[in-house]
């Protein structure tokens, strides 16, 4: 788990929002983790590192490869939100995690 995966599970805990599951597999039949799922609330939070070090989800075999997740994961029901470090160090990832859970 990254650096910034245990930021954010903190700022979590912190604001006494629900208790994800980390690392969730979430699809029936492929081997796909999340970052951070919340089963009831069918939300699924990926912490997309290495954006500006040209790492593997910006590059073009794991951009397509993490389209192909997160599209399938929304065919499931899930909302997906993804999320930067710059989001999770400014509390935007988090914000945008209580909206959804407070949605329902």
């Amino acid at each position: 788990m990254s650096d910034l995966e245990e930021t954010l599970a903190f700022q979590i805990r912190a604001c006494k929002l629900p208790e994800p599951i980390r690392e969730y597999k979430f699809h029936p039949d492929r081997r796909w983790r999340s970052d951070f799922v919340w089963t009831d609330h069918k939300l699924i939070c990926e912490v997309e590192g290495g954006v500006y070090t040209q790492g593997r989800h910006t590059r073009g075999s794991g951009f397509e490869k993490d389209c192909e997740k997160y599209n399938h994961a929304t065919l499931l029901g899930y909302r997906v939100l993804r999320v930067t470090g710059k989001h999770i160090k400014s509390g935007e990832a988090l914000q945008w995690i209580e909206e959804c859970l407070n949605e329902l």
